[in-house]
Parts: structure tokens; C-alpha cells; sequence
């Protein structure tokens, strides 16, 4: 008897563990929402983008937001494709202000864009790492949402494409 109720047990941990932990080294929140466990949830007032894990738990990452209002972006969006080391292009109205800059800048470590992108519908935005690191926390972008390059690699291997993000 003492044995199968070790089985049993050593199941139900593994099992747990599997739920609490896809790979993430980073801390659950209590985070209470109806939207479904794979789900992203970004509060761009407070600057922190949620990885719905369900019964209201989830994974809490500091992001930057776009610099005033005008450049911010609010509704649902499916992840329509995923990048890794992104090529990264100014957009039409960076390129008016600075026709200095490069029309576009090949993945790697300079890139602005970061490890990986997380491409948000048929919109120009997009959730993704960074080079400037220290603009994570703040209103510093052209309205994409940044991420630590550490944590965008690991959002990007636990989303999947047409996973829904919602942006308020």
C-alpha cells in the first residue's frame, strides 16, 4: 500500500510540475482574468505583458510601451507569425524625421528588434526584444512592445501562432 501511494504522489508532482513550469525561470503572479490559459494580456500603463497560465495565475514580464499615447496600440490580436532575429525596417515616419537611418538592419545583436518577434495580426506592431536594454520599464518605443531579449526567447517557445494577445 505504502507503495502505490509513493506512485501516486510522485505522479501528481510530476504532473504539477509540469503545469507550473513550461520551461520558464521566472515566478507565477495572481493575476485574475477569464481569458484562456496561453493567452497574453499586456497593460500598457504599468508596462507588463501576462502569459495566462489559468486558474488565475500567470507570468509576469516588464516591458517598454510606446513613447506618448499616439504611439500606443490597444485591442485583440492573433500572433500571425513568429521570428527569430528579425530583420528590422524604419518605418515611413522614423525615415521622415531621420533619412539617415538604414533602410533596413539584417538580425543580429544590433538589431532593434532583438532575438525574436512576435508578429500581432495584419498591424504594423509587434512584441519583441530589444538592443537597449534599459528602455525596458518605459514609455521608449515607436509602439511596439520590447521585451529583455532573454524574455521574449522564452515567450516565444511557449506561444504558439494564432495565440490571441490583448492589449489594453
Amino acid at each position: 500500500m505504502k507503495k502505490i501511494i509513493t506512485i501516486f504522489l510522485l505522479l501528481n508532482l510530476s504532473l504539477f510540475a509540469a503545469y507550473i513550469d513550461p520551461g520558464l525561470d521566472r515566478d507565477m503572479v495572481y493575476f485574475p482574468t477569464e481569458k484562456e490559459p496561453g493567452s497574453i494580456v499586456i497593460v500598457t500603463k504599468d508596462k507588463r505583458l501576462y502569459y495566462v497560465l489559468g486558474d488565475d495565475m500567470a507570468y509576469e514580464f516588464s516591458i517598454a510601451v510606446g513613447k506618448c499615447k499616439k504611439d500606443r496600440f490597444y485591442g485583440v490580436y492573433p500572433i500571425t507569425r513568429k521570428t527569430k532575429w528579425p530583420s528590422w525596417r524604419p518605418t515611413p515616419n522614423m525615415l521622415e524625421k531621420d533619412p539617415f537611418l538604414p533602410k533596413v538592419v539584417k538580425g543580429g545583436k544590433r538589431n532593434p528588434l532583438g532575438a525574436r518577434a512576435l508578429y500581432l495580426g495584419d498591424s504594423p506592431f509587434r512584441i519583441h526584444g530589444t538592443n537597449r536594454p534599459s528602455s525596458i520599464g518605459k514609455a521608449a518605443s515607436h509602439g511596439c512592445i520590447r521585451m529583455h531579449n532573454k524574455d521574449v526567447k522564452a515567450l516565444y517557445d511557449i506561444v504558439a501562432v494564432w495565440d490571441m494577445v490583448y492589449v489594453r
